[in-house]
Parts: structure tokens; C-alpha cells; sequence
């Protein structure tokens, strides 16, 4: 079988070669034709294609007429809209700004919150801990205080 397709593909090799352009541009095409999927898709997807390529032309001129009428209005009001855009938009910009400070606030006190909680467990039991050691220290020099009394008490 593969001999077969090896032969099949050097035949096609040498009439290439030998000058018959034809067999050289099907060589380039899919042997089988398209499936019954694929041209069903085709037909499908075409008109919907097309219709989405009419609605985007209608919204472009649309807009273009749009901007056409706009430009003279947005021209005599300029001295208002200008500064009434900027006024907004510096507005729009402080609440954004301080909502994010405020968040960034929140999540600082929440992370000093949380890292002191994970400190306070383990430095705790250190204390104790070394509470424990002191007291044991003590109680021990004590015990040696005394017998060194009683040692210098009876010579």
C-alpha cells in the first residue's frame, strides 16, 4: 500500500516535471471534495457573514452622519462642554483614585492584622517558654544558694 503511494507520488513528480501545468495546480487541491458539513457550514455562515457586513456599513455611516451634524454643535458649545468634560473627568478620576487608596488601605490593615496574629502565637509560646526556663534557673541557684549556706553554716 505504501509502495503504491510512493509510486503514485513519483509518477505525479515526473509529469510535473515533464511540463503539464494543470496536474501540477491539482496536486495543490484536496483529493476529496468538501464534506456535507463543511458546505452546509458554508452555506450557513455566508448570509449571516453578509448581514453582519451590512450592519457594521450602516452603523459606519451612521456615524459618519452622526459626526457630520454633531461637529457644528459640539463646535458653538465648545467654551462649555470643554471644561464641563474636564470638570467630569478629574471628578471620575479623584473617586477612582481614592477608592483606590481606600482599597489599598484595607488590604495593608488586613495584612498587619494577619501577620501580627501568626507572630503572637509562636512569640507567646516563646515567652512561656522562657518564663518556664527563668523560673527552673531560680528555683535551681536557689537550691545551690542553700546548700552553700548550709555548707558555710557548718564549718
Amino acid at each position: 500500500m505504501a509502495e503504491q503511494h510512493q509510486r503514485h507520488q513519483q509518477q505525479q513528480q515526473q509529469q510535473m516535471q515533464v511540463g503539464h501545468p494543470t496536474e501540477a495546480i491539482k496536486s495543490l487541491l484536496p483529493q476529496k471534495g468538501p464534506s456535507k458539513s463543511q458546505v452546509l457550514a458554508v452555506v450557513t455562515l455566508f448570509p449571516v457573514g453578509g448581514a453582519l457586513l451590512c450592519l457594521a456599513g450602516l452603523t459606519l455611516a451612521g456615524t459618519l452622519i452622526g459626526l457630520v451634524v454633531a461637529t457644528p454643535v459640539f463646535l458653538l458649545f465648545s467654551p462649555v462642554l470643554v471644561p464641563a468634560a474636564l470638570t467630569i473627568a478629574l471628578a471620575v478620576t479623584g473617586f477612582l483614585t481614592s477608592g483606590a487608596f481606600g482599597i489599598t488601605a484595607l488590604s495593608s490593615l488586613s495584612w498587619i492584622i494577619n501577620y501580627m496574629r501568626r507572630i503572637r502565637g509562636p512569640v507567646g509560646e516563646q515567652m512561656e517558654h522562657a518564663k518556664r526556663r527563668v523560673q527552673d534557673t531560680a528555683g535551681h541557684m536557689g537550691q545551690r544558694v542553700g546548700q552553700k549556706i548550709q555548707e558555710t553554716a557548718r564549718t
